[in-house]
C-alpha cells in the first residue's frame, strides 16, 4: 500500500501540518522534532502526491516541452538549456516529440494540458492556424524557443536569422563566388521562408548578383536528404561553388556527396551550415558554421517561462540573442 502523510504523522506522533512544514522545507519547525519526522519519512519510504500538492495549490510544477524531432542534435542542445534552468527552478519536464507530424503536435499539446502543466516550451519551426488557436485557447503560457512567431501573439527565443543568413552569404561573396547554394527545410516554415531565404536574397542583391531560384533547395533535415541536394545541384550547367545549408545533419550529407564526387572542398566549394552542434565537429573537413547560442536559447527561455508562469514583470516577450561564425575546414 501507498504510504501517505496520515501514516507519517502518525509513526512520528506529530501533526500533518507538521509533516506538510517537514517535507515543504518550512524552517518553523523544531530541529528535533524536523529529524524525527525525516527519519520517519526515510523509514517508511514516504513520498509526497505531487497529483494531490498539485491540486492544492493550483500548480503541478511541470512543464511540457514539444520537440519535433527528437533524434536532432539541434533540439537536444535547446533541451539541454531548458532542462538546466528548469531545475534550478525546481520544475519538472515533460518531453514529448510530435515527429514533426501536424495532426500529432496537436494531440501531445493537448495531452501536457490535460496534465495541468504549469507552461509549454515549444521548439517547431511552422505554427498551423490551428496550433496557434490551440496556443491562443492555452489557460498555460507558451513559449517559443528557436521558433518564430509570425503574428508575435507568443513569446520567444531566437536569433536574428535573416541577418545570420546574409552575412554567411555575403563571405561567400567576398570569396569571389556567384554560384551560392541555399539548402534548407521546408519554405512552408516561417523561420525559413520569411527569413532565412530572404536573408540569402538579401546578400545576393545588396552584390548585385541575381536570384536563381534553381540554386534554393528544399530538403528534409537528415543525412539523406544532404546528399540528394547535392546530386541535384551538381546537375546544373552552372554548378555552385558555394552553399549556405539551414541543418548540420543536412550540410554533413551535402558535403559527403560532394567529396564523393571528388569535388575539392573549400576549393572548389565553400560549405558553411547554420546550428554549431556537435556533428559540425566530426565532419571531416570539420563544418564552418553560423553559430546559434542553442544552450543559451533554451535557457532563456525557459527563464521567460518561469517569469510568465508567476506573473512577474516581462519586458520583453521577444527576446533576440546574438550569433556569430565559427570557420573551419570548409571555407577559405
Amino acid at each position: 500500500m501507498n504510504v501517505t502523510i496520515y501514516d507519517v504523522a502518525r509513526e512520528a506522533n506529530v501533526s500533518m501540518a507538521t509533516v506538510s512544514r517537514v517535507v515543504n522545507g518550512n524552517p518553523n519547525v523544531k530541529p528535533v522534532t524536523r529529524k524525527k519526522v525525516l527519519d520517519v519519512i526515510n523509514q517508511l519510504g514516504y513520498r509526497p502526491n505531487a497529483v494531490a500538492r498539485g491540486l492544492a495549490s493550483k500548480r503541478t510544477t511541470t512543464v511540457g516541452v514539444i520537440i519535433p524531432d527528437i533524434s536532432n542534435v539541434f533540439y537536444a542542445e535547446l533541451a539541454r538549456g531548458i532542462e538546466d534552468i528548469a531545475t534550478m527552478y525546481k520544475y519538472n519536464i515533460i518531453l514529448s516529440s510530435s515527429d514533426e507530424n501536424e495532426d500529432k503536435e496537436l494531440q501531445v499539446l493537448n495531452t501536457l494540458l490535460g496534465k495541468q502543466v504549469d507552461g509549454i516550451i515549444y521548439m517547431g519551426e511552422k505554427i498551423t492556424a490551428q496550433l496557434q488557436e490551440e496556443f491562443d485557447r492555452s489557460p498555460a503560457p507558451v513559449v517559443l524557443a528557436g521558433a518564430v512567431d509570425m503574428e508575435q501573439k507568443l513569446a520567444s527565443v531566437n536569433i536574428d536569422y535573416r541577418e545570420a543568413t546574409k552575412s554567411a552569404v555575403a563571405r561567400f561573396i567576398a570569396n569571389g563566388h556567384k554560384q551560392i547554394a541555399f539548402i534548407t527545410g521546408s519554405l512552408e516554415e516561417p523561420v525559413n521562408r520569411e527569413f532565412k531565404l530572404e536573408g540569402y536574397k538579401d546578400a545576393l542583391k545588396e552584390a548585385g548578383i541575381s536570384y536563381d531560384e534553381t540554386y534554393v533547395i528544399e530538403a528534409d533535415y537528415n543525412y539523406n536528404a544532404g546528399v540528394k541536394a547535392w546530386e541535384e545541384l551538381s546537375g546544373l550547367k552552372s554548378r555552385p561553388n558555394a552553399a549556405i545549408v539551414t541543418d548540420d545533419e543536412l550540410a554533413i550529407g551535402v558535403l559527403n556527396a560532394a567529396l564523393d564526387a571528388n569535388v575539392s572542398v573549400p576549393e572548389e566549394l565553400e560549405v558553411m551550415t547554420s546550428n554549431n552542434t556537435k556533428l559540425t565537429l566530426m565532419a571531416r573537413p570539420q563544418l564552418s558554421t553560423i553559430v546559434q547560442p542553442l544552450y543559451d536559447i533554451g535557457a532563456v527561455a525557459m527563464r521567460l517561462l518561469t517569469k510568465l508562469m508567476t506573473n512577474e514583470d516581462v519586458e520583453e516577450k521577444t527576446v533576440v540573442l546574438p550569433h556569430s561564425e565559427k570557420l573551419r575546414g570548409t571555407t577559405k
